[in-house]
């Protein structure tokens, strides 16, 4: 389905209520994503959900929600399937760098294709387990959407961090249990609820660093 004015605006519109200005170009960008998430799916299986309203708000609207806790210049995502929320964070972050990392080969081919396609020159397709030693510097901000219990998250995600890498892990239901056991290694930043326009599902961002 190619996208349309009115989705275009909708979009822009539900974009600014996260605080993400988004412009005309920027949201072309993330409809064509869409595009071509729907194209590649059917021959590759990439994502469950396949409605385009269910796709603006569980993909798109639903990485944007976490624009605003982005820490720094170089943002690693954990796990990132078919490229969220690394993709769409990537296309209103242009001045900030990408990796986006999964275990899944063809989902790290299709997140290549996409930025490729959207020209975006800010992102890096890796593939690789999370948890395998990381030969770069550490990362500014490691994310995660829907990884991981937070000790097991924080295990696997400690070849990429330094003494300020802020881990952002994106959960539904506040996880007060997953918070009880954070090891003392990590602290706390802040537990965040989200609310994302026209997704009627609970939603937060655990913000943590180590100690």
């Amino acid at each position: 389905m190619e996208s349309t004015s009115s989705e275009s605006s909708r979009l822009i519109e539900s974009a600014h209520a996260l605080d993400v200005a988004l412009s005309r170009e920027a949201a072309g960008k993330l409809l064509r994503l869409l595009n071509e998430l729907s194209r590649w799916n059917k021959a590759h299986n990439l994502t469950a959900i396949t409605q385009r309203e269910e796709m603006i708000t569980h993909h798109l609207l639903d990485s944007l929600s976490i624009h605003s806790a982005l820490h720094g210049e170089t943002v690693a995502d954990v796990g990132t399937g078919a490229g969220f929320p690394g993709l769409p964070l990537a296309v209103v972050n242009p001045q900030r760098r990408f990796t986006l990392i999964d275990s899944n080969n063809k989902k790290v081919r299709f997140v290549a294709h996409a930025a490729r396609t959207l020209g975006l020159s800010n992102v890096a397709a890796v593939h690789a387990r999370a948890e395998a030693p990381w030969p770069g510097k550490p990362f500014d901000t490691v994310v995660a959407r829907a990884f991981a219990a937070l000790p097991e998250l924080l295990a696997k995600v400690t070849p990429l961090c330094g003494p300020d890498t802020h881990v952002l892990a994106m959960k539904g239901r506040r996880p007060d249990d997953e918070l009880a056991a954070v090891p003392a290694a990590w602290r706390v930043i802040e537990v965040r609820p989200l609310t994302v326009p026209h997704l009627n599902e609970a939603r937060h961002v655990v913000i943590l660093r180590p100690a």
